[in-house]
């Protein structure tokens, strides 16, 4: 398929096979390539559910590899969910997947851009659904991971977190809601007891103002589309996921599969290189 897309591009790439017991090297215009053929050809921006499986098998494989030690880090491009569900595999997204595959029992969603760091509470739910899933427990293990993970991969002493409320205006008091007040409040005197630099709840709509950012290392929104437009509007294709509370480093794109680009030329790679880069930093600093 690379083969192919080069070819149809015009771009002149050496493709050589990857090859587990050589040191990794790397030459202008080539590319390593652990082979896995598809199921069927692929034809650019068209989706195709018999290859669905295939997808599947290439996330294995670099799971494999990540958890043996045989790679550093994993860096994932955009999946389509639809068509791997469509293929006959029950499938949410890459963090669900990474985290069943990996022995992670709560995995964080994390989004990072110059200067701020989003982390999520609830990742792939219906918004009616999202308040019946924050508990106090939920909460503290995301708080916890996240917490862990700030000074495991960036080396973080005391990292602080900012946590968001759920309602407009952080409930009102009660008056816009109750979840600040049953669950989200109880939660961050908890984290804060185990020693977790937290604070809040704060409105959402004041937590991501420069002021506030200063004064944190990370942002824990309660809700998918309450942190990620903000981050993605501040650092959009500079802007990297990080799954946290797995045993390996996987980065990844911020944006989806962008079907219409495919096979162009004109996809922009800036988001895949900062994932990259990002995972090099990681690595390098926790070596």
């Amino acid at each position: 398929m690379l083969a192919e897309r080069a070819k149809q591009l015009g771009w002149q790439i050496n493709l050589r096979e990857y090859d587990p017991n050589s040191r990794a090297s790397h030459a202008p215009n080539t590319l390593t390539v652990l082979h896995t053929p598809l199921a069927v050809p692929s034809k650019p921006g068209q989706l195709d559910k018999r290859n669905a499986r295939y997808v599947l098998t290439l996330l294995d494989r670099a799971i494999q590899g990540a958890v043996s030690g045989e790679f550093a880090a994993m860096v994932t491009a955009p999946v389509h969910k639809g068509v791997i569900n469509d293929g006959g595999v029950p499938f949410t997204g890459h963090t669900e997947y990474l985290a069943e595959h990996t022995g992670g029992a709560l995995p964080v969603m994390m989004l990072a851009a110059p200067g701020m760091r989003v982390a999520l509470a609830t990742t792939h739910l219906p918004l009616k659904d999202v308040s019946a899933a924050l508990t106090i427990e939920s909460l503290l293990k995301t708080a916890t991971i996240i917490d862990a993970d700030l000074r495991k991969w960036w080396g973080l002493s005391q990292p602080r977190i900012a946590v968001c409320g759920l309602n407009p205006h952080a409930g009102e008091g009660g008056y816009l809601g109750h979840e600040e007040i049953d669950v989200i409040s109880p939660a961050i005197k908890l984290m804060r007891e185990r020693g977790i630099n937290a604070t809040g709840p704060l409105p959402a709509d004041t937590a991501f103002v420069p002021q506030m950012l200063e004064q944190c290392d990370a942002v824990l929104a309660m809700y998918h589309d309450q942190g990620l437009p903000v981050i993605k509007h501040a650092g959009f294709e500079r802007t990297v996921n990080i799954t946290l509370g797995i045993p390996i480093l996987r980065t990844s794109v911020d944006h989806g599969t962008a079907l219409d680009l495919a096979g162009t030329g004109r996809a922009d790679p800036r988001s895949l290189m900062a994932a990259i880069d990002l995972a090099s930093q990681i690595i390098t600093r926790a070596a």
